[in-house]
């Protein structure tokens, strides 16, 4: 019950933000990140960020060894691959938008199932 509750108030927030005015979105940034936002972010830049810090809040951010991996790329190093390999649960439904085409795949204990067909990986739909 509790959380749906939360569902329905970060669908709420998210659909606020998609008709905020840019004072609204600066607001919801100084709210959000305690600072000012980058003086001249976009409006899309803006909504985008508030997006994720809401999804974030209600959802978990990414883990410390994610954020580990992604301050090495920013320092131009390659990063490391020591944590656990990632695994996807069965039943999971993931979603690509590609050249204006949604592409939904279904996550199986066997693979990949994409327009029917089971694959092995996501690197051999990405080749289908």
């Amino acid at each position: 019950m509790i959380r749906a509750m939360a569902d329905e108030r970060l669908q709420h927030d998210l659909a606020q933000l998609a008709v905020a005015s840019r004072d609204q979105l600066i607001e919801r940034w100084r709210r959000l990140y305690n600072c000012e936002p980058p003086r001249y972010a976009s409006m899309a830049f803006l909504r985008r960020q508030a997006a994720y810090a809401l999804q974030e809040r209600a959802f978990g951010g990414l883990s410390t060894s994610v954020k580990r991996q992604l301050r090495a790329i920013a320092r131009g190093e390659k990063p490391s691959r020591t944590g656990k390999p990632v695994r996807i649960k069965p039943g999971t439904r993931l979603l690509r938008e590609w050249h204006g085409t949604t592409h939904e795949v279904i996550v199986t204990d066997t693979g990949f199932v994409w327009e029917g067909r089971t694959h092995r990986s996501l690197s051999a739909v990405a080749q289908a």
